[in-house]
């Protein structure tokens, strides 16, 4: 009788991640690495979620620790617009010049807004 671990992905994902970059060669680095980042991150998914539903189940605590916990091990990445307004608060603060990939993000916002 086999038993897998709750965070091995299953294999029908994994075959799944295996074909996702199309005919790539198997046996090239950058496949393998791809493959075995999906595959952390899926079981880190898997441990947060179960961390997350056993705070959640009645054993005394806050309501808000999983929604805490999941916010703060999965951040969201700032939006255009915070990326934007941080450029610029640190440009006036240190008088220093935007250089392509700064100007980039805040092109990329404006673009992001209705006309």
């Amino acid at each position: 009788m086999t038993q897998q671990h709750p965070i091995t992905p299953p294999p029908e994902l994994m075959s799944k991640w295996c074909y996702e970059d199309g005919e790539e060669i198997k046996s090239s680095p950058r496949w393998f690495f791809s493959v075995c980042a999906k595959a952390a991150q899926w079981g880190a998914d898997q441990e947060l979620e179960a961390c997350c539903e056993w705070f959640s189940a009645d054993r005394g605590y806050h309501h808000s620790v999983s929604s805490d916990l999941r916010a703060g091990r999965r951040p969201k990445p700032p939006s255009l617009k915070e990326q934007s307004l941080a450029l610029i608060d640190k440009t006036q603060n240190s008088k220093e010049a935007w250089d392509i990939s700064d100007l980039n993000v805040v092109r990329r916002a404006l673009e992001a807004l209705p006309d």
